[in-house]
């Protein structure tokens, strides 16, 4: 997925100060997407006070709605796409030869490496309902370098978290179960499902941070202080928890994304996760030529998405303010 936001974009955030492990309770934003508005979408990452949690860098909402998605190749560089739907179907195609419909319960996972390509389209020719989750997970030094890559996962691992609550582990490891997804830094996307009336205790790994997204049902996480994640909420749980207990008054579902804290800042700018600068010019440049970077996207013709004009300073790597 492309997007068109600046580094210097407004975030909202209300902070909840506690002793111990830091809580911060942030709301997505409405941003554009491929240069129109006639799609509603609402980013969670990267905020201001929060650029990233572990690896995780990017985390976008298309829907709940009803839309026709056509977003045109474009390109990626020093990330991972994670595509995770609820409702709707979508047709990725890429610059390595992939052609698959994404699908609610399967997992597509694009590594870009130093630069690919793709496209997004709702299947079909009219408006379709879509939800979905579309994350990039930054890819290390010894990563982001290399070839570009994707696969798909249909049969991923299921945790019985007992009273009728579960978590698909999506991507990484959670509660001793490892996702065949390949990832390149220790890190966890689970998709937690919480039955109404339940009272859950999710497993946490003290070293890694962690946040807690709304999907749907807005249940209440105990940080200790009781806090409602809604459907365009995420909550920042920080560092040096071993569990967080989650209690849901109606059917609830939430993702679950937590890591090891990334190696290093990063630069990010449309659609690139760099170091610097210089890199993101690079880039920018090798996609406005058409060079053989990111290589022609199958099935397409000349269309592609034009990278915006970069700002009139020096880009430069974000920092969190926690």
């Amino acid at each position: 997925m492309t997007r068109l936001d600046s580094p210097s974009e407004p975030e909202t955030e209300a902070a909840v100060a506690c002793d111990g492990p830091r809580s911060l309770l942030l709301e997505a934003r409405e941003v554009p997407l491929g240069g129109v508005r006639g799609m509603s979408v609402h980013r969670s990452l990267p905020q201001r006070a929060l650029p990233m949690v572990g690896a995780w860098c990017f985390l976008d909402r298309f829907g709940p709605q009803t839309t026709t998605m056509r977003v045109e190749p474009h390109p990626h560089i020093g990330l991972q796409t994670v595509t995770w739907p609820f409702v709707g179907e979508v047709r990725h195609r890429d610059t390595i030869g992939s052609d698959v419909v994404v699908r609610r319960g399967v997992l597509n996972l694009m590594t870009s490496g130093a630069g690919i390509a793709h496209s997004e389209y709702s299947v079909g020719d009219g408006p379709v309902p879509l939800d979905a989750l579309q994350l990039w997970v930054a890819l290390p030094e010894s990563r982001r370098h290399g070839e570009r890559d994707f696969e798909r996962i249909e049969d991923l691992p299921v945790v019985d978290l007992g009273g009728g609550s579960s978590a698909c582990v999506v991507v990484g490891e959670f509660a001793g179960t490892l996702s065949p997804a390949r990832m390149y830094t220790p890190i966890v996307g689970a998709e937690v499902f919480l039955p109404a009336g339940t009272r859950t205790a999710l497993p946490l790994t003290p070293a890694w941070e962690y946040a807690v997204v709304g999907v749907s049902g807005a249940p209440v996480v105990h940080t200790p202080d009781p806090l409602a994640v809604s459907d365009l909420g995420l909550l920042y749980l920080g560092r040096d928890r071993d569990s967080v207990e989650i209690v849901a008054h109606e059917d609830a579902t939430v993702f679950l994304l937590g890591g090891e804290p990334f190696e290093s800042d990063i630069v990010m700018w449309w659609n690139f996760v760099g170091r610097s600068h210089d890199e993101i010019v690079e880039a920018r440049e090798a996609w406005e030529a058409g060079t053989e970077r990111f290589g022609h996207v199958v099935g397409h013709g000349d269309e592609r998405i034009p990278a915006p004009p970069l700002p009139g300073v020096r880009l430069t790597q974000r920092r969190r303010h926690l």
